[in-house]
C-alpha cells in the first residue's frame, strides 16, 4: 500500500478506537475538570457514528468510521479512558504506535511496509512498549519464512524510523533496536555477453544501468538534456536517497545507447509504443517483463533482478579502479558499510577480461568503433 493510501487506513485506527479525523471545537470553553461523557450520534441515516463530547478539559467531535451502535458505543468508551488516562500519565507515557506512524507519514515517511506492522500491533500499542522481544513475535508472524534481511528491511527498519521520530521533539526516549544478523547476503554479480534475444529498446537501458550503476528507476527518468555524450556524464537529479549525483558512462555502453534511437528531448529511454517510461513507487514493473524474458533466454535463474545490475557495477569499477573513494561518490552510497555490501569479491583479472570484452570502465570520452552486434548477455557468477 502506497503511503498516500495509508493515511486514512492508520486514521481509522490509530486514535486507541476506530477514531479518524476531529472536528472542530464546539460550545463554551472546559476546564480540565469539567466532563461530560462521550456520546454517540450519527449525521446522516446510515452513515457512521459520530462521538462527541469532554473529557480532560479536551473538546472531542470525532468520526468513528463505525455504523454498527454497539461498536461505536465501545469505541467512545475506549477512547475516553484514552483521554483520562492520557490526563494522568501525560502524553509521553501514553503515546501509541499508531499515532506516531500517522505524523511519520504526514511528514513525509516511506510507508511501503506499513500495512503488515498496523495489522500486527493493536491500535493501543505504546511506543514505550514495544521493545525487541515484541520485535521478534511480530517478525515470526508476518514475515514467518522471510529472511533476516527481509525483516530488517521491512519491520525492523521502519519500526525504528517510526519510533525515533517523537524522540526527536521528546515526546519518546530514543530507541536503537537490535538488527538481525543477516546470513551471507546477495552475492550475485554479473558478466556481459552478447545477447542475442534482448529486445531492441531494453538494450540502452541495461547499458545505462550496467556501465553506470543506476537503479531501474534512476535510469528510466534520465532526461536527455541531462546526458552529455562529449564527457560520457549523465546528471541523476532524484535518487532513490535524495542525493543528486554525476554518473560516468563508459564508451561501450555509450555507444549501445547511440546505437538505438535517441530522443531530441524528455526522457532519454522511450517504451516501444515511443512514450516516456510511467514511473511507479518502489517497482521495477516498467521493465520487468522484459527483463525476465532476456533473464530466461540467457539461462539464469529467476532470482537473477534488475537489482542484480546495481551489485554488477560497483564489482567491476573497483575491480578495474581500485578507487573506494570514487565507487562511493558516483555509486550515490552515504556510507564505507554500504558501498562494501554492494561491492562483490571479484577474480584479480576481472578488470582485463571486461576490458576485453570492450566493457572497461576506466575509458570515458574516446571514440570506440561502433560494435557489430548491439546486444548485451549477462551471465551469473556466483
Amino acid at each position: 500500500m502506497r503511503s498516500e493510501g495509508l493515511l486514512p487506513y492508520i486514521k481509522a485506527r490509530g486514535r486507541g478506537a476506530h477514531f479518524g479525523t476531529p472536528g472542530r471545537p464546539y460550545g463554551r470553553l472546559y476546564g480540565e475538570n469539567d466532563r461530560i461523557p462521550l456520546s454517540i450520534k450519527r449525521r446522516t441515516k446510515g452513515g457512521p457514528y459520530y462521538a462527541r463530547g469532554s473529557v480532560a478539559g479536551q473538546r472531542i467531535f470525532e468520526r468513528t468510521g463505525l455504523i454498527n451502535l454497539r461498536q461505536a458505543q465501545a469505541g467512545a468508551n475506549r477512547r475516553e479512558a484514552q483521554l483520562l488516562e492520557r490526563q494522568a500519565a501525560g502524553r509521553k507515557g501514553t503515546l501509541t504506535f499508531a499515532e506516531v506512524a500517522l505524523e511519520y507519514l504526514q511528514t513525509g515517511g516511506e510507508g511501503r511496509f506499513f500495512t503488515r506492522i498496523l495489522d500486527h500491533f493493536s491500535s493501543d500499542a505504546r511506543v514505550s512498549e514495544i521493545d525487541n522481544g515484541m520485535l521478534l513475535t511480530a517478525a515470526a508472524e508476518t514475515y514467518p519464512a522471510a529472511s533476516p534481511t527481509t525483516i530488517n528491511r521491512q519491520l525492523i527498519g521502519p519500526v525504528s524510523a517510526v519510533i525515533n521520530q517523537p524522540a526527536e521533539n521528546g515526546l519518546a526516549e530514543p530507541r536503537k533496536f537490535r538488527r538481525l544478523k543477516a546470513c551471507g547476503g546477495r552475492a550475485r554479480w554479473l558478466l556481459p555477453r552478447l545477447l542475442r534475444s534482448a529486445p531492441v529498446q531494453l538494450v540502452p537501458v541495461l547499458s545505462a544501468m550496467i556501465g553506470t550503476g543506476c537503479r531501474s528507476a534512476e535510469a528510466l527518468t534520465i532526461d536527455v538534456a541531462n546526458w552529455r555524450p562529449e564527457t560520457d556524464e549523465i546528471w541523476l537529479p532524484q535518487t532513490k536517497n535524495g542525493h543528486p549525483r554525476m554518473v560516468q558512462i563508459p564508451c561501450r555502453a555509450r555507444d549501445l545507447i547511440l546505437g538505438c534511437r535517441v530522443p531530441r528531448t524528455a526522457r532519454l529511454f522511450l517504451t516501444p509504443k515511443g512514450q516516456g517510461y510511467v514511473m511507479r513507487k518502489n517497482c521495477d514493473g516498467q521493465i520487468q517483463t522484459a527483463f525476465n524474458n532476456t533473464r530466461d533466454s540467457a539461462g539464469l535463474g529467476r532470482d537473477v533482478t534488475p537489482h542484480v545490475i546495481r551489485h554488477t557495477w560497483p564489482t567491476w569499477f573497483y575491480a578495474a579502479t581500485k578507487e573506494h573513494g570514487q565507487l562511493m561518490d558516483i555509486g550515490g552510497w552515504r556510507t564505507t558499510s554500504t558501498a562494501e555490501r554492494y561491492r562483490k569479491m571479484a577474480p584479480a583479472d576481472l578488470g582485463d577480461r571486461l576490458a576485453q570484452a570492450g566493457w572497461d570502465v576506466t575509458r570515458l570520452g574516446d571514440q570506440l568503433p561502433a560494435p557489430d552486434e548491439r546486444r548485451m548477455a549477462l551471465h551469473l557468477v556466483q
